[in-house]
């Protein structure tokens, strides 16, 4: 795939899809970048829904970080392109969660 500069969103566009699976709001988390080591917000990746699902790919290198595809009772993620994802878990205490 060859992603075209204009037919992305940013990462917030995810959190929708990302919230049936975390509890917390991912597009707040900082990943690693496993190609490039660029560490970034999720919501400033570059996401893409124009298939099945949706893949995230790297602001900086265009490497996809993320790919997520819900089928029937199915969640299929692939998170491969990041060395890690940094949650803040003060998001749980002040929900109560």
């Amino acid at each position: 795939m060859n992603p075209n500069i204009d037919d992305y969103l940013d990462g917030n566009a995810a959190a929708g899809e990302l919230s049936n699976i975390f509890a917390m709001d991912v597009t707040a988390a900082e990943g690693q970048c496993a190609h490039c080591g660029a560490i970034k917000r999720f919501a400033e990746a570059h996401v893409y829904m124009q298939g099945p699902g949706l893949v995230a790919r790297c602001s900086v290198c265009q490497h996809a970080l993320l790919r997520f595809v819900s089928a029937r009772q199915r969640v299929f993620l692939d998170l491969r392109g990041l060395t890690c994802l940094i949650l803040d878990t003060s998001q749980l205490v002040e929900s109560g969660r």
